[in-house]
């Protein structure tokens, strides 16, 4: 046993597959116990597995059809191992308080390519930028993700009906070695649970179903240290379940995952209840990625934008960004305290091989930008506070109100101004902030960083305390290159901007003002 490295027992079963569903082991670390359920690996083999907290002795007892008892000397973490993600305050960190931002892609249909495919895709995930990769359990039908999958996730009866209580242990023990390959790499893997574009009816299944092969999936994959649950991709476009459904569901993942893995729910229109105690992330989809700070604000969760459009040429608007739109936009929401995702979508006519579905190699502009931002962002001393815009708060009525008793003792005409915005049409002045805004934050008063996304300045002004001393980077997002404008800065100063477009600045301090 080694701490955070999944443990796994492997025990003979006298009795049917179903048996081991009621296999429990127990396992005692420094007097806490964990309790998790087998499943059935076939030829007779029952599986428990486990996910080792700390360095010293852990003991196990397995009861049911299965009894068994044990001791393991746990032994330290292997070096760069730094057990699961796990939320820290508006960002997240592995468990051993090492620091983690998500620097996510989208492959969705990865696990179900052929071999040499998910062999490419791996590859290059492992020379790319990032560090977390959305894909589905389930296989998916949709444009331009038209081939058969090599395996299913369940067995079908003799009438061709999906046996959930048969899993295919070919799809599983193919799954778990992407998973593997994955977390060696250093890469979070955020299993999506359920999608709507289906084919073979596994969108249709009973909710009773449901939950067996949510069992599945906890038994099998919930002690793996790299693993996300992502409930849905786009729940809201799944008819056949009701809200009512979801939450059942919700609860019972809750309910059920010894290891506490981190979770949330992607949507298409409908954003879901982040506030719900289960929910750990925001997972968005938004072009409006002004909104980071918003939603920091209401949520209390980190934010992760999962979806923001994705880079390529697809003649659907969502699959046509630019490349620089694309650098843009995680700019954006990094620089706000949030967390984006990329998806790249270039047609393949011949091959039909699309990163964002199958993966394969990348081949846009933005992963390389994207890399600068990371190590930027990675530097940094914690998560980004988004510093708020004056304007933002005169989008919501209760914010107007709010201001409009504040304004009374200002003078005459700047409270005029004021009154006017607040008259104004709530979605002329959110297109008025989200076309104007800046994209701020800052680490306490240890860092400073302006996006000016599509403004071309010819220079700008920093607030910077008066007590300390600031070197002032400008940053060229899309040519990469960062210059030094200013080493002993400190109050007000003004820097000199190229005039062009996606320019950051960001000011570190490297002392006090002598």
């Amino acid at each position: 046993m080694k701490q955070w490295e999944l443990f796994e027992l492997t025990l003979p079963l006298q009795g049917s597959d179903a048996d081991c569903e009621k296999v429990e082991a127990a396992f005692t670390e420094n007097g806490a116990t964990t309790t998790v359920r087998g499943f059935c690996d076939g030829d007779g083999i029952c599986k428990v597995r486990y996910l080792p907290t700390a360095p010293g002795v852990c003991s196990w007892k397995v009861s049911g059809p299965v009894q068994a008892t044990g001791e393991e000397t746990v032994a330290p973490a292997a070096e760069n191992t730094h057990g699961p993600v796990r939320v820290q305050g508006m960002g997240f960190a592995h468990a051993d308080g090492t620091p983690y931002v998500p620097f996510g892609t989208t492959v969705y249909a990865l696990a179900h390519q052929p071999d040499e495919l998910v062999e490419q895709t791996l590859t290059t995930l492992a020379q790319s930028p990032f560090n977390k990769v959305r894909l589905c359990i389930f296989p998916k039908s949709y444009q331009y993700n038209s081939n058969e999958p090599l395996y299913y996730p369940f067995e079908k009866t003799t009438d061709g009906k999906w046996d959930v209580h048969r899993p295919c242990l070919a799809f599983w023990h193919r799954f778990e070695s992407i998973l593997r390959r994955l977390d060696s790499m250093g890469i979070q893997a955020d299993l999506i649970l359920f999608h709507p574009y289906d084919r073979w009816g596994f969108s249709m299944l009973s909710h009773a179903e449901d939950l067996c092969y949510l069992s599945t999936v906890l038994h099998r994959l919930a002690a793996f240290p790299n693993v996300w649950w992502s409930l849905a991709n786009e729940y809201d476009l799944l008819p056949a379940k009701t809200m009512q459904d979801w939450y059942g569901l919700e609860d019972f993942i809750a309910e059920n995952d010894p290891f506490h893995n981190l979770y949330s729910v992607h949507y298409c229109f409908k954003p879901w209840d982040y506030s719900r105690p289960a929910v750990t992330h925001v997972s968005a989809q938004t072009k409006t990625v002004s909104r980071v700070a918003e939603w920091r604000g209401h949520y209390k969760k980190p934010i992760v934008i999962d979806e923001c459009c994705y880079e390529g040429n697809f003649p659907e608007p969502w699959g046509n960004l630019s490349g620089r739109e694309m650098v843009y936009r995680f700019w954006c929401v990094a620089a706000t305290g949030g967390f984006c995702t990329h998806g790249e979508t270039f047609l393949d006519d011949e091959n039909e091989i699309v990163w964002w579905a199958k993966g394969g190699t990348l081949k846009g502009e933005s992963p390389a930008r994207i890399a600068l931002l990371r190590e930027i962002i990675e530097a940094l001393p914690g998560v980004l506070e988004p510093i708020p815009n004056p304007m933002a708060s005169m989008i919501d009525p209760a914010g107007r109100d709010t201001i409009r008793a504040q304004i009374a003792f200002l003078p005459a005409a700047r409270r005029h101004t004021i009154e006017v915005i607040l008259d104004t049409d709530p979605l002329e002045v959110r297109t008025l902030v989200e076309n104007e805004m800046l994209y701020e934050g800052h680490c306490g008063e240890d860092v400073y960083l302006t996006f000016f996304r599509r403004q071309c300045r010819a220079r700008t002004t920093l607030n910077l305390p008066e007590s300390g001393s600031y070197r002032v980077e400008i940053i060229d997002t899309w040519a990469m290159t960062r210059t030094v404008a200013a080493e002993y800065a400190s109050g007000k100063t003004t820097i000199a901007l190229p005039g062009k477009e996606g320019i950051a600045v960001l000011a570190v301090r490297i002392g006090n003002k002598e």
